[in-house]
């Protein structure tokens, strides 16, 4: 049976998340109001796996058989994800991108005003190079589930905001696979404004909400 998340699960993930760095040239954000933005994305991504993957088993043995090279985890999961995390805050720094921390599970958060031009899906040319970045790792760190999420914030019809967050997010998606990324390691969602990161009633708001966010899952070995 698939698990579904509930709000009070929502909750717990919201309390045991804890974020690092705040948004780029945003300095009246504060860490808990982008740590509730985490947890309650990652809730949404754990129920959209759940409830999407049917035989999570097989793709999971393709990937493991792909990243036979890679360092196994086997029971250090809690390590793995350590190192990965380290490894992302070193290339990441100064880039704009927030990490968020929950249990195994690692979310990159990255905000509309560095990735996209307003109502565009096409990546900006200067943030290529953090994707390099974040490529390089995801590569190393081969034993993971990537889940690209978008989300927008309010202004326009919903229905125009769903079908920017599911462009936005394959963008990215599409970005990865053309460094090297396994594509079995992908899953791809648009939220559109259903995951507000704060209010939409001020400009910094939607701003914030404007954005697409990475998350890694790890596998574990059989």
């Amino acid at each position: 049976m698939k698990k579904i998340i509930t709000t009070a699960s929502a909750i717990l993930l919201l309390q045991a998340c804890t974020t690092f760095d705040p948004y780029t040239g945003d300095s009246k954000t504060s860490k808990t109001a982008i740590g509730a933005t985490a947890g309650a994305s990652l809730a949404a991504v754990i129920a959209f796996i759940d409830n999407k993957d049917k035989d999570s088993r097989t793709r999971n043995k393709r990937i493991l058989a792909a990243a036979s090279g890679g360092a196994a985890i086997g029971g250090g999961i809690g390590y793995y994800m350590d190192t990965q995390e380290a490894k992302l805050r070193k290339q990441l720094r100064d880039s704009g991108v927030s990490i968020a921390r929950d249990g195994d599970k690692i979310n990159l958060i990255m905000p509309g005003n560095i990735t996209f031009a307003s109502n565009s899906s096409n990546i900006n040319s200067n943030f290529t190079s953090v994707l390099d970045s974040v490529s390089l790792v995801l590569e190393e760190y081969n034993q993971t589930i990537i889940v690209v999420s978008g989300h927008t914030d309010s202004s326009g019809s919903a229905q125009h905001n769903q079908k920017l967050s599911e462009d936005r997010a394959g963008s990215v998606a599409n970005y990865l696979r053309g460094q090297k990324i396994l594509s079995d390691r992908i899953e791809t969602v648009g939220f559109g404004e259903t995951q507000p990161a704060v209010t939409n009633k001020t400009a910094a708001g939607r701003e914030l909400n404007r954005r697409v966010e990475i998350t890694l899952l790890p596998i574990e070995q059989s």
